[in-house]
This record gives C-alpha cells, sequence and structure tokens, in this order.
C-alpha cells in the first residue's frame, strides 16, 4: 500500500473532523454558480456594481492571508483567479462562530474547492475582489499540490518536471493555469477547420477504429483480437478507405477527425496515437488542394493570433498564402546535389551509402527515397513549402501525374522541418489500385512490415466507380504545437503515452 505523506495524513484527520462536525466534505447538490473570476474582474466598475450585488463563484482556495477575525483567500475557478474577503461576523452571524474559526481557519486547505455568496467591491490597494457573505465546502483535498511561488506577479519556482507535467495533468493544469491555454487552441484549430469546411458543403462523419485490414497508409499497426468473431482486429492506421468509400456513396465531400494508432517510436512528434483530420472532396484535384490548405491554414493563424504570423521557437513562420512549391526530386538535387530521378533500386543504395544514410537491406526503391529526402531535405524547409510528384513508387492510393510519367499528384507540407499535412489527387482507376496493391504485397513478402494490405472491399468500391477525388490528411498534433509554440507533441495532448508508473 503507498504510504501517505505526514500532510496526506493530516489532511484525512481534517477530513474526519468535518464528517464529526455533521458537515459533508462532498455534498451532491448543485451548486448555484451564476459568475466567473473573470467577468468580475473585467467588467465590475462603479457604473456596474449593482449587477455584482449577488455572485455566486466556485473553485479552489489557492492562498490565504490571515488577519484574525476576517482572511483574504485566491480562489481560482475555470477561468482564472480572484481575490475573496471573508470576515467572521459575516459568514457566522450568530453566537456560533464555528464555520469561521474552526471549519474555515483550521480545516480547509489550500486546493480546496469551495463555493462563494457575496458582492463584489475595489480594496483599498484597488484590487477587484469579492466580499463573502457566505462560504460551503464543495470538494477536501486530500493531497497537496506542489507549491508555486509567485510574487507580484512573476513566477519563479514554477513546477515544470515533464514527468509531472505529463503523468499528472490534471494537477498540472492548476498550478500552470497557462498551459490550458495550449488546449483552448487546439479546440479552436479544430473548430475553424469544421466551420471551414461545412461553409464548403462538406460532412463530418464516422469511421470504424476497430479495422479488418490496416489500410490507407504504411505503417505498422496495433493488433488486438475479436473474441465473438474469433478473428484479429486492427486499430486504424489511417481512415482514408472508408472516407472513399462514402465519395463512392454519393457524398461530394466527407471529413473527419480521426484517431489513429501506430505501432512505432516514440519521440517529441510522435505518439503511439494521434489526431488526424482527413478530407476528401469529389470533382477536386491536388492542385485545388494546396490553394484551399493555404487558404485553410491561413484563417487558422488569424483566429488564433490575429496575424498570418507565428512565433515557432526563434523562427518566425509565415502562413499567408501562397506557399512555395518544390518538386521531391527537385528538393534532392537542391540538397544532396544528386539527381536521382531516372535510378533504380540498386543506385538509390549506393546514393544512401555516399551519403551516409543507412538503410534497412529489407527496404524498396519507395523506401529508399523517401530515407533520402527525410535525412537530407526535410529540416530545411521552415516556412510553408508544399512537396510535390512523388514517385509512383511511394504513393501507392494515388493517381499517377497527368504528365509527367513516374510521378504521382501528390504533395506533402512541410513547415518548420516537419510534415504537417499529406494530400493526393485519388487513385479511382480500380485495375491500376489493385496493381498497386500487389506491389506492396511484394515488399511485405521481402520484410517490410509497413507496407499496406491488398483492401478488396476497397477495390470493389472502386469497381463501382469513384468520380476524380482529392483527398487530405492534417496531423492535429504538430499543427497545435506550431500554432501554439510548443516544442514537444506531449505538451499538445492532455495525456500522452508513457511507461507505467513505478508505484512505491
Amino acid at each position: 500500500m503507498t504510504q501517505l505523506s505526514e500532510q496526506e495524513i493530516i489532511r484525512r484527520e481534517k477530513l474526519q473532523e468535518l464528517h464529526n462536525l455533521g458537515i459533508d466534505p462532498y455534498p451532491a447538490a448543485e451548486y448555484p454558480v451564476n459568475d466567473t473570476s473573470v467577468n468580475i474582474k473585467t467588467n465590475y466598475s462603479e457604473e456596474t456594481k449593482e449587477q455584482f450585488q449577488q455572485v455566486c463563484l466556485a473553485g479552489r482556495i489557492m492562498s490565504v492571508r490571515d488577519m484574525g477575525k476576517a482572511a483574504f483567500a485566491v480562489i481560482q475557478d475555470s477561468v482564472g483567479r480572484i481575490q475573496v474577503y471573508i470576515r467572521r461576523d459575516d459568514i457566522c452571524p450568530g453566537e456560533d462562530k464555528t464555520l469561521y474559526d474552526v471549519v474555515f481557519k483550521k480545516l480547509l486547505d489550500i486546493s480546496d474547492f469551495i463555493g462563494i455568496k457575496g458582492y463584489a467591491f475595489i480594496t483599498k490597494t484597488g484590487e477587484t475582489s469579492v466580499h463573502a457573505t457566505e462560504i460551503t465546502i464543495l470538494a477536501k483535498s486530500l493531497r497537496p499540490l506542489p507549491v508555486v511561488k509567485a510574487k507580484e506577479g512573476e513566477v519563479f519556482d514554477e513546477v515544470t518536471d515533464p514527468e509531472f507535467k505529463y503523468r499528472q495533468r490534471y494537477a498540472d493544469l492548476v498550478i500552470n493555469p497557462e498551459v490550458k491555454e495550449v488546449f483552448i487552441k487546439r479546440t479552436k484549430i479544430m473548430q475553424t477547420i469544421r466551420d471551414f469546411y461545412n461553409n464548403l458543403g462538406y460532412l463530418e462523419v464516422e469511421t470504424p477504429i476497430l479495422q479488418p485490414i490496416p489500410g490507407g497508409a504504411t505503417a505498422r499497426p496495433f493488433i488486438t483480437h475479436h473474441n465473438a468473431l474469433d478473428m484479429p482486429l486492427y486499430l486504424r492506421i489511417a481512415n482514408e478507405l472508408y472516407l472513399k468509400r462514402l465519395i463512392v456513396g454519393g457524398f461530394e465531400g466527407v471529413y473527419e477527425f480521426a484517431k489513429d494508432f501506430r505501432n512505432e517510436g516514440m519521440d517529441r512528434t510522435h505518439n503511439p496515437e494521434f489526431t488526424v483530420m482527413e478530407m476528401y472532396a469529389a470533382y477536386k484535384d491536388y492542385e485545388w488542394m494546396m490553394r484551399t490548405t493555404e487558404s485553410l491554414l491561413e484563417k487558422i493563424a488569424l483566429t488564433l493570433h490575429g496575424t498570418t504570423t507565428v512565433q515557432v521557437g526563434d523562427k518566425t513562420i509565415d502562413f499567408k498564402a501562397p506557399f512555395r512549391r518544390v518538386s521531391m526530386y527537385e528538393s534532392i538535387l537542391e540538397h544532396t546535389g544528386i539527381d536521382i530521378s531516372t535510378m533504380e533500386e540498386a543506385q538509390l543504395r549506393e546514393v544512401c551509402k555516399q551519403l551516409g544514410i543507412h538503410v534497412d537491406p529489407k527496404l524498396g526503391k519507395a523506401k529508399l527515397i523517401d530515407e533520402i529526402f527525410g535525412e537530407k531535405c526535410e529540416g530545411n524547409y521552415i516556412q510553408p513549402t508544399f512537396i510535390t510528384d512523388y514517385p509512383v513508387e511511394m504513393s501507392p492510393l494515388t493517381k499517377k501525374h497527368r504528365s509527367k510519367p513516374g510521378l504521382v499528384e501528390r504533395f506533402e507540407l512541410m513547415v518548420n522541418g516537419k510534415e504537417i499535412a499529406n494530400a493526393y489527387s485519388e487513385l479511382n482507376d480500380p485495375i491500376d489500385q489493385r496493381e498497386r496493391f500487389e506491389e506492396q504485397v511484394k515488399l511485405m513478402e521481402r520484410g517490410d512490415d509497413e507496407a499496406m494490405y491488398i483492401d478488396y472491399d476497397f477495390l470493389r468500391a472502386l469497381e463501382y466507380g469513384m468520380p476524380p477525388t482529392s483527398g487530405i490528411g492534417i496531423g492535429i498534433d504538430r499543427l497545435t504545437m506550431l500554432m501554439t509554440n510548443q516544442p514537444s507533441i506531449q505538451d499538445v495532448l492532455f495525456f500522452p503515452q508513457m511507461k507505467p508508473e513505478q508505484q512505491k
């Protein structure tokens, strides 16, 4: 059993004393909150004070300054903090002063939840506060929060330990309130995307997370087992093939915010569970998708910051459209001095060796090109740049280029040295698609555990006919990192994946 600290033992003793006084430390009844700290501090004035004569707030006690028969406390609600003035004779108007002398002064602790009823006023020092006429215990905290010291608005002992921040996000959000802003902005990003596509007339949909075939991307899946059907199932690595089925079914545009899962490495830009927004539009191509994506990201930057420029570390990134466009072969030539456009697998292996890139002998031509680009090119694209026109071997779900043999109509959007979006003119020729799947099977037989399976039902859907279509996937986690200036994916996930905690 976990051994309790001295403070935890004391708090449990206080809990029992509250019970002994007949006070429920965890009441079930609704508490009639009618205002917030921010609203009062923003809008209270001599002209508006009549509107703030009966306020009701609730939140955590964050500090107390005892002055004998009165005290100042700071409470933190869902949007901010406000000072509360508590005087013994106001909350205990009768003979019995137990609520103030015993409950408030001795049995309440920092981080306990209380409710306050009273009226707003401005103190002699000019601070907008609430004069309490009634206090109610709403929840007793049995574990003390880490102490964060602050003076005159400046935090000088902030809790920054990643182990604490990511494993105990609930406490991190309390003691580091600015963390909450990152997640508020994440929600605004997603809402902006929704509004953007809804205004185009596209429909938000849901597709299966448990799939019989891990399709739509090249990645290593998580595998589980369905007992009733006695069959393996895979956590989806992408929702692409299901969304394109809906285009076959007659929808002109569909999109989904999807939780995807890939059983691969973890680092500052990868988490095994991540969020992707995928959108597919009939009668469009990748050129239209580039223009649309520029407009979308410009709109997101303006919504969050009021400008198209975003500070990311020591870099200023401008999302003002249009973005630069560079073909993949041009990019490799620019950054390595080598033209690989006519090379076969053996030659590409020699290039990797020449460039000092270690590659697995199981990798085929597509993965070799991907390794060269990832090692030598990707990190150079700080400002938003579309990398276009990929080799056909790298893109088994993409339409062949209409004018450039051996290439496909695909782009990836690079920002700050990382891929943010991936998009195609979608392959809608069922015969070509079958052949591409069969090539993937050959790679799987060579040992490539990220190669695609053949999805026969998807091929059947294509045989019914899919109109010309363009699709895109945007990584919401990485986009949030960019738009909120966060260095790690763990900083934009409420609960990032971590190793099991060692129980003491």
